[in-house]
């Protein structure tokens, strides 16, 4: 029996973003009950946003609107991707509602539109990750669906 290793290669992938997820989202427990947390980096990101960019209309707009459902969405998501991830539950689904939400923080932050992006193991990689396992994700070993 031969191994699939393109499938065991995305697998693995599959299952170290999850964990990444997990973590994320537990350190973000407070936000269910605190607002105050996610509002405090949304000001620091308005304060840094340039008038007229991207991610001062998105901040404007968007997050400072949406704050008290952000507050929730963003851990529920994070702990929720990444358990869908680790054990391989819908793999494309919750790889791209991973990417939706890390893309939202990258424009939000205004830092997709930086070098320091690129290198940064927070940005490329994430992003990168979770589109090839919403494209490329589905029946991988070790899934459960």
């Amino acid at each position: 029996m031969a191994i699939d290793r393109n499938g065991a290669g995305l697998a693995v992938t599959r299952i170290c973003l999850g964990v990444f997820l997990l973590f994320q989202g537990l350190g973000k427990y407070q936000w269910f009950a605190d607002t105050s947390f996610l509002a405090g980096r949304f000001q620091e990101w308005l304060t840094m946003a340039a008038p007229g960019s991207i991610s001062r209309w998105y901040l404007d707009r968007i997050a400072l609107p949406g704050l008290p459902v952000f507050a929730r969405l963003v851990p529920l998501g994070e702990i929720v991707s990444g358990l869908a991830l680790i054990v391989g539950f819908y793999t494309p689904v919750f790889a791209f509602i991973a990417f939706f939400m890390v893309l939202n923080f990258a424009v939000a932050s205004g830092l997709i539109f930086t070098y320091s992006y690129l290198t940064n193991g927070y940005g490329l990689p994430v992003i990168g990750s979770t589109l090839g396992l919403a494209i490329g994700g589905a029946r991988l070993p070790w899934s459960v669906r």
